[in-house]
Parts: C-alpha cells; structure tokens; sequence
C-alpha cells in the first residue's frame, strides 16, 4: 500500500459505567485506509463499529474517551489534536453520512441552507459558489429537481432522498474522508438501491476514501474494497470484499455470513381448523379528518385476505405501501371506515376501545421500534407486570414469577426484570417487546417490521424465538416486512402490497420463483445478493432501471 490516507495503530476506548467502573470498549485494533479506498467495518450491535468510525474524527460518545494509541489522517495525528483542531477538520478533512437522515436535518430550516452550512462555518467559498456546488452535487447523487430541490424543507422529500441530501451535506467541503454510519438501514429495500448507487457513483467521480459501517455484508459487498470484521471491540478478520464473501477464515465471519442467509420456513402439517384466526374482508382505513364516515387520506383499498390457525402470513412492500397502517386496522388502533374483521370466526369492532379485553388479549401488536414501544422510565418487571394485571389480574409474588417465566420465554435471565430499556441491547429490548404481547397470552400476534432496525445475527435469533414460541404456544403470526428473505424465513404465505392494495398472494416458497406482478418482481431483485458485481449488473438491466428512475 502507498502511503495510507488514514492510520489507526493500537486503538484504545474506553468508558465509565455509572457505577464507576472502567470498561474499554475498543481493544487495541489497527487498520490503514489507502486514498479512494472504502473500507467497511461489519460486526453485530456493540462490535465497536461506530465508535471506531466517530473516532478518526476525534469524537467519542458521551461516557467514552480515546485512551490509547494512534489516529492519523493525511499527515495530522487526530488523537494530538486540541477539540478546536478537530472541530476545523470535520467537515473538511473527514465528513459525515448519519443512519438517520431526518434526525440530522433541522426541520424548521430549508434543505439548502442545511447542505452549505459547512462551507460558511468554515468560510470555505461564498454563499453563491456553495449553492452552486450544491447543485453540482444534487445532480451527481440523482437527486429529483436539483435546481429546486433545496427550497424545500426536510419533511418535503421522501426517506431515500433526504439519505442522499445528507450525503450532500458531507461532501460540500470536499472531504478525503468520508464515514457512512448505517446509512441505509432504515430504508426499505427499493429506496436502498437508490442511494447505494448514488453513493457509490459519487465516491467514485471523485475518487474520496470512505469509511462504510454497516451490518449487512451484501449491502457492503456492493461498496467496499475491504472489510474489517469486528467483535466485542477486537479485529476478528480483515481482508478483500472477495476474500471476506468467499473464503473467510474466522468462525464468527462464516457466522455472519450463515446469519445473512436465513434457514426457509418449513411448513407443518396441521389439520385443518374451522374457522381462520383472522379473515380481513374487503377493509378500507385512513388518515386525516373524516367527511361522510371517509378519511381525508385513504391508505388501504378493499384489503382482503385469510390467516389459518397456526400458520403465518407475510406482508411486504416498500415504505408507503400501507403494511403498518394494515397491522394498526386490525389492531384497531387506527379504526377501518369500511369492510369486516373477524377474528375465530366473530366479527371484531373497527376501533379498539369497543373491543372486549378478551378481543384485546387474543390479538397483540409487537411494534418494530422497541426503543419508542417501551417506556424508558418504567423497569422491565413495571413493563410485563401491566399485561399481567390487566388481562389476568395477577399480583404480588404470582405476577414477579410470571415476568421471570416471560423473560425465559423469550432466553433472557430473569434478573435483567430490575433494569431499564436503556440498559439493554437492541435486541434485548425487542425480546421485551415481544415478552410483554406474550403476557397477555395471545392467539395472533401481529409483527411489525421487528427485525428491520437488528443486526443480521440478533434478527436470525428473533427469527428462531419466533418459531420456538410458535410450536411451543400454538401461535399464528402477521409479519410486516421490506424484507422478502426474511419473510420466507418464517411465513407460509406472503401478500405484496403497493400503494394501499394487495397487488399479489402467493406462498412463500414460490414467492421468488412464480411472482408475476411487476412490482413483485422489482422487489425479487432489490434483495441485495452477497456478490460484489450485482449492483452493477442490476444496472445494465434497462427495464429495471425505469422502474428505478424517479424513486
């Protein structure tokens, strides 16, 4: 390698829990990034990922401190530095992508006064120069109407583009470095490619280094020259894109990659039922103010569809397409104007408080953020014991045992009852979260994209708990996803949704195979595969690429 643009040597950061005690978090790890190289650093939560990445900027994490070693950028020693040196660099030097773009834009201020920021904090050209380059760059990342799109503000655009225009505002100042945090995460499979493509053809043209936090391998395997593997802080493995994908060499590298690919569900035999546990019946719902019983926003359109005892349906689509505001109908927590619930058979009320409690406690939602679903003041045990009290009047000793059985339900030691959610991993707290529908001891439980904010390895875990539970209890589930693959992981059948109706049904073994509509099959091939050429072959595929434009 020539001279490396980054040098990390023995990298050490540490922490202070709040009872005093030392923690390091980061454990000696070293790596070199050469100019115009991306490389990506993989692990599950809590492998050090981010940490090291805000690191080459200088920053830690509230609690934490770089304790040891070196961080070199260009010719600069970043860990030398005084924090208003590193505060001229950011921005200059090494720049950064956020996971959560709407979290990073001030939503009361225009896009294009947020995107040349950098350019007046640092006096780096004039406001008419810094448009212009704005411009120049809304254009390179293929962004829809880059001449106005900077007039607008931030709850203007959709998930994917206000991705993108983050990426703008990182790469005004003319970054060598630049760190994606997660940047694709929360976006659903279509809108992903989008972005992918658009940072990989910017970072290209301008031949930038790039640092790629990510979980997911394929969407690295699309960005990356190499990989860094990490857990618990340590450098498992380091390598070409290549070498990582097909030949690794560490037990827990051939660990994410089986992660990645989860084991397809395997239908059981079971005889038939009487009556489905859900039927949907030409149901319509909305939002907005009612007029003449209609909403001003109408999301489902004659929604119908059957769920058997015992067996699970999968419902997917790309953001928008009404997959959450289906799981709130049948919830009733946002109330159908028109069509039928039935539930066994009986015929559930449109809103939930006209449902008995037993309505209630047959039909639980497990919602897809844990960190907004639980509440951060209240203790796990304060949690489970709520359901506890409510559908079975249990108290005192008898309600502590059963949130210790309910933890164990779900393989979470019991004592974990005293802390709260802020003290758990992310996916402890959906264990949580899916421990407090089973105290209600449900039938159905509706699944509302509860992997798509985990890890690879947490969501295959998720993935096997929710089958265990299954044999074990006799349940039938609804699981919303952007995710085909793991909806074939779990699901008998599988509903694709576009723009409030049901486009196709189909069993999901044969989902991928015999998919006739369009939009099917547009989802099929936004999977991102764990081959470094698919990207690119994905866009010498003209009739894919039209229905791409304009996303």
């Amino acid at each position: 390698m020539d001279q490396p643009l980054v040098s990390v040597r023995d990298l050490k950061i540490g922490a202070r829990t709040d009872s005093g005690r030392e923690v390091e978090i980061i454990k000696g790890v070293g790596f070199d990034i050469a100019p115009g190289e991306i490389v990506a650093l993989i692990g599950e939560s809590g492998s050090g990922k981010t940490t090291i990445a805000l690191s080459l900027m200088g920053h830690a994490r509230p609690g934490c401190a770089i304790q040891g070693g070196t961080i070199r950028v260009g010719r600069r020693d970043v860990t030398a530095m005084s924090e208003r040196q590193r505060a001229a660099m950011r921005g200059t030097e090494v720049a950064y992508v956020p996971q959560s773009a709407a979290a990073a834009f001030n939503p009361a201020k225009r896009i294009m006064d947020q995107v040349v920021e950098i350019a007046a904090i640092h006096k780096l050209m004039p406001r008419e120069q810094a448009e212009a380059k704005a411009r120049q760059l809304f254009r390179a990342l293929a962004l829809p109407d880059p001449d106005t799109i900077g007039s607008r503000y931030p709850h203007q655009v959709s998930g994917g583009q206000l991705q993108r225009l983050s990426a703008a505002m990182a790469l005004i100042g003319d970054p060598a470095l630049v760190i994606f945090d997660e940047p694709t995460t929360a976006l659903d499979v279509t809108t992903q490619i989008e972005v992918l493509r658009a940072f990989r053809s910017v970072m290209d043209k301008g031949a930038m280094a790039g640092v790629y936090v990510s979980h997911d391998l394929a969407v690295v395997a699309q960005i990356a020259d190499r990989i860094i593997v990490l857990k618990n802080g340590v450098v498992q493995e380091e390598g070409t894109t290549e070498q990582i994908l097909h030949a690794p060499t560490h037990p827990y590298t051939r660990q994410l990659l089986d992660a990645f690919e989860p084991v397809p569900h395997v239908p059981e035999a079971r005889p038939a039922a009487p009556e489905p546990i859900l039927a949907v019946q030409n149901l319509c719902a909305g939002y907005g103010a009612v007029r003449d019983g209609v909403p001003a926003a109408k999301i489902l359109q004659d929604v119908s569809f059957q769920l058997e005892r015992g067996r699970n349906l999968g419902v997917i689509g790309e953001s928008g397409s009404g997959k959450s505001t289906l799981a709130r109908a049948i919830a009733g927590i946002l109330p159908a104007y028109r069509g039928n619930l039935l539930l066994d058979g009986k015929e559930l009320k449109p809103a939930l408080a006209d449902r008995s409690k037993d309505e209630l406690r047959r039909a639980q939602i497990v919602f897809q953020l844990a960190d907004t679903a639980l509440n951060p003041a209240q203790s796990i045990e304060s949690i489970l014991a709520r359901p506890l009290a409510f559908y079975h009047g249990m108290a005192g000793a008898a309600r502590t045992a059963r949130v210790v059985e309910l933890l164990d339900m779900v393989r979470l030691p019991g004592h974990l009852r005293h802390r709260l959610p802020s003290e758990l991993s992310g996916g402890q707290k959906q264990r949580v979260n899916l421990a407090r529908a089973l105290a209600a001891e449900p039938e159905l439980i509706l699944c509302d994209e509860i992997t798509s904010a985990l890890d690879t390895v947490v969501a295959a875990a998720i993935l096997d708990l929710l089958k265990e539970l299954q044999r074990e209890l006799g349940l039938s589930y609804m699981f919303i996803s952007h995710d085909l693959s793991t909806v074939e992981a779990i699901c008998d059948e599988v509903l694709v949704m576009l723009k409030g109706r049901v486009v196709e049904a189909l069993p999901a073994a044969r989902m991928s195979a015999e998919a006739a509509h369009p939009y099917s099959r547009l989802l099929i091939a936004s999977i991102p595969r764990l081959d470094t050429g698919w990207l690119k072959g994905l866009e010498r595929d003209p009739a894919l690429v039209a229905q791409f434009a304009g996303r």
